[in-house]
Parts: C-alpha cells; sequence; structure tokens
C-alpha cells in the first residue's frame, strides 16, 4: 500500500496530468489502488517519498540493467553536465555511442540516434517504406513497438489493459497499410505476403516479445522470418528496444543468431536517459537525409549527457560480461515461483529468457496473444500488492516483463521468493 505522501502527490497529479501519471502503465489500471511515488534509487533498491525501501525488478522498464545510479554511469553524467548539456552540433560523444553500438551489432554499419525507442520505430517504419517503395507493414499481436500511429493495431500491454487495443486519432486509412499476424506462426506471415504481394515493407517483430509479458520465439521462428522476407523482397525490422544489450552484447541478434536489416533500439543505450536508434547496412541507411530523401529530424538527438551517460553503460558490459550471471539468477528466480505456485495449487506459467521474466497466472504454453486470454489479472494484482507490501517492486500490469539487473545477488533472489510465498498465498484465495 502507498504511504500517505505517496496518496498527497497523486491526488496533486490527477488535477495535473491525465490520469495522474505520464505514462499510462504507471496508473496500476490493471492491480488497483495509489501509485508509489519514487524518490531515490541505488544499486538494485528504491526508496519511495514516504521512506520505504523496495528491490526493484521494474529498473525502469529495463534501461537500468547495471542497476540506479551505477558508479561509472553516475560519473560520466557528472561531467557531461559540466561541459553543458546540449549543443545543437555534433560531439565526439555521439560518434562513440555510435561505434559501440556497431561493435557489437555487425548488422549496423550506419545508425541515426533519436530520442526514444518510438521514434526509432517510426523512422524505421518510415525508411524500409522509402527503401523499398511499399506500403504495408506486417506486426505481431501483442508486440508493442512504441506510440506509432500505424503500429498502435493489436499493441501490448499499454494498449490492452486499458481495453484500447487500437487507439483514437489514428485514422483508419493509415491503420489499414498494418497487418498482423500472430508471434510464433510462420504461416500466418507467409499467408499475408500471399494476400499482398509486393507490397510488403517490412516485417517488424520483437524478437523476444516482452509487451506482452515476456514470450520467447520458438525454435526456427526467427530464422523463418528471415527467410520469407528475403524471399518476398520485404525487410525485416528487429525491435530491440528491450532485449538489445540484455540478452547479450549483441542483443537478441547475437542470441539467436538470425540478422535484421534494421534495427531499432533504445532503453539501455541510453543509459537511464531518453534515447533511441535504428540502424542497419550503409545502402539501407543512406536514404536517410542528409543523404537521401527520407526525412527524419530532432533537435536533441544526440544528445550529449545522454551519449555519455550511454557509453558508459556499454563499456562497463563490455567489461563486466554480467549476462550468464543474470540469466542463472533469472532462472533461479523462475524456477523458485514455478516451484511455489505449484506448492500453492496456483495454475502459473513462468517465462524467462536471459535476465526477462514474467509470471503468468494461467496454464501454460504461453506463446502468443491468443494465450493471454485465459492469464488472470485478478490473481495478479493480488500477488502484487502482496509483494510490494514486503517490499518487492514489481511491474504493475499482469501483460509485463521483469527485469533484473546485473546488481541483483543471489540473496535478494532469495529475499524475493521468501516473500513470493506469502503472495503466492494470496493470490490462491482469488
Amino acid at each position: 500500500m502507498s504511504g500517505p505522501r505517496s496518496r498527497a502527490l497523486y491526488q496533486r497529479a490527477l488535477r495535473l496530468l491525465p490520469g495522474g501519471v505520464n505514462s499510462p502503465v504507471r496508473a496500476f489500471g490493471t492491480v488497483g489502488g495509489t501509485p508509489v511515488f519514487m524518490d531515490h534509487g541505488r544499486g538494485s533498491h528504491l526508496w519511495d517519498v514516504d521512506g520505504r525501501e523496495y528491490l526493484d525488478y521494474v529498473c525502469s522498464w529495463g534501461p537500468l540493467i547495471l542497476g540506479h545510479a551505477y558508479p561509472a554511469v553516475e560519473e560520466a553524467i557528472c561531467k557531461a553536465v559540466a561541459r553543458g548539456t546540449t549543443f545543437g552540433a555534433p560531439t565526439a560523444a555521439e560518434v562513440e555511442l555510435a561505434e559501440l553500438i556497431g561493435e557489437a551489432y555487425p548488422s549496423v554499419e550506419m545508425l541515426r540516434m533519436v530520442n526514444s525507442g518510438t521514434e526509432a520505430t517510426v523512422s524505421a517504419v518510415r525508411l524500409a517504406r522509402a527503401y523499398t517503395g511499399r506500403d504495408k507493414i506486417i506486426k505481431f499481436a501483442g508486440c508493442w513497438h512504441g506510440h506509432v500511429d500505424g503500429l498502435l493495431v493489436k499493441a501490448g500491454s499499454s494498449g490492452w489493459q486499458y481495453a484500447a487495443a487500437d487507439s483514437a486519432g489514428v485514422p483508419a486509412a493509415y491503420a489499414r497499410e498494418t497487418l498482423v499476424a500472430q508471434y510464433n506462426d510462420l504461416n500466418s506471415v507467409e499467408n499475408l505476403l500471399a494476400q499482398y504481394p509486393d507490397q510488403v515493407a517490412a516485417v517488424i517483430v520483437e524478437p523476444v516479445a516482452a509487451n506482452m509479458g515476456v514470450i520467447p520465439p520458438e525454435k526456427g521462428f526467427l530464422e523463418g522470418l528471415r527467410t520469407v522476407a528475403d524471399r518476398s523482397g520485404a525487410l525485416l525490422i528487429f525491435d530491440e528496444v528491450i532485449t538489445g544489450f540484455r540478452l547479450a552484447w549483441g542483443g537478441a541478434q547475437e542470441r539467436y543468431g538470425v540478422r535484421a536489416d534494421l534495427t531499432t533500439l533504445g532503453k539501455i543505450i541510453g543509459g537511464g536517459f531518453p534515447v533511441g536508434a535504428y540502424g542497419g547496412p550503409a545502402e539501407i541507411m543512406q536514404q536517410v537525409a542528409p543523404l537521401g530523401k527520407m526525412v527524419q529530424a530532432g533537435t536533441l538527438s544526440g544528445n550529449p549527457v545522454a551519449m555519455a551517460a550511454g557509453a558508459a553503460t556499454l563499456r562497463s558490459l563490455r567489461q563486466l560480461n554480467p549476462y550468464a550471471e543474470m540469466q542463472r539468477r533469472a532462472q533461479q528466480l523462475a524456477q523458485g515461483l514455478q516451484t511455489g505456485a505449484q506448492q500453492h495449487g496456483v495454475t502459473a506459467t513462468v517465462n524467462q529468457v536471459g535476465s526477462l521474466l514474467t509470471l503468468f497466472f494461467a496454464s501454460g504454453p504461453i506463446r502468443s496473444a491468443g494465450d493471454l486470454e485465459r492469464v488472470s489479472r485478478n490473481r495478479y494484482a493480488a500477488f502484487f500488492h502482496a509483494m510490494l507490501d514486503q517490499g518487492i517492486a514489481l511491474p504493475p500490469s499482469h501483460l509485463e516483463a521483469w527485469f533484473l539487473s546485473a546488481v541483483h545477488t543471489e540473496e535478494e533472489i532469495d529475499q524475493t521468493l521468501e516473500a513470493a510465498e506469502g503472495a503466492l498465498a494470496a493470490a490462491a484465495e482469488v
């Protein structure tokens, strides 16, 4: 339960911000109650405005893979701010970050920095259309690619939790250019490509779905997308805003060995600041202005403070190489939750990939958007609040990913599983 200062702030916020928040999932819409207002973080822990401490599995929805206020990142930010916050001119920092990304992603020969994952995906889609001369896009039900007009069709949890799979304000004619396939169903993609021959500019996918909860790609699915995209002349876009630098140094493309034509990045590459990027082979990226006719620009793109934070984060990840250890701890947490649910007689399925996981209160397998209809929102709400009361901060939605950081310890995983015992008992009563 939120404390008195959080509740007072929320009442003030309700008068000023739609729903009292600046992003819908923060509103506790699917779990009920009043949002907790945070004050500061350090390592794997957060403290709210009432002084209460939490073990954090949200990690700002993924960017904080090194935890809160990581010393090397903090130092880089302070040095950058001391030199000035923005210039509207090129800086060395944006070149350094671009080089680090290119080192990790061989498929990214050139890239353009933007200010969010949404900007990255809207730009990548526009570029795919410019390069191919085609208009239609294939996306997957449940995959979220930011609040892009043409991609707010069967989007992920940010839309679903408010019963708004399609957003108001999106022209129907524009939405018709988006074709929807089923995740982990290659036949659904092939059928659309056959139905609209030579009309599809790109297939865009989260290589590991993480916005309808975590759903891994089944064996052969990503490889199959590569094959059918090549056969049809469509580009393959991997939205690695979440998976980039999280599943491996080279993201999902390294983990699964599948190359994308265009890659979108965000979250981790900003080290906690608003950043996005899209990139690919030079032949495609040379379509972007000023080299080509595909227009995309941004006053704060390549912001030097964000570039410094991102470069410090990536350098630290390259040095630490924490991926195997993060996966081991995530597996420990996933297995403990699955075992605990069975012991309490609670039907549950835990999906886990690398340092991402989701506890679904439903029988498995959970492999696509259609399986989410049987997930119990009410059981998750009971579980969420019971965990929050014990100082464990989880995503306030039953269809979101949990994020582990490199600084979560084995003892903290044990602490989480101990808290889950009581929370699963609470869920069992729903």
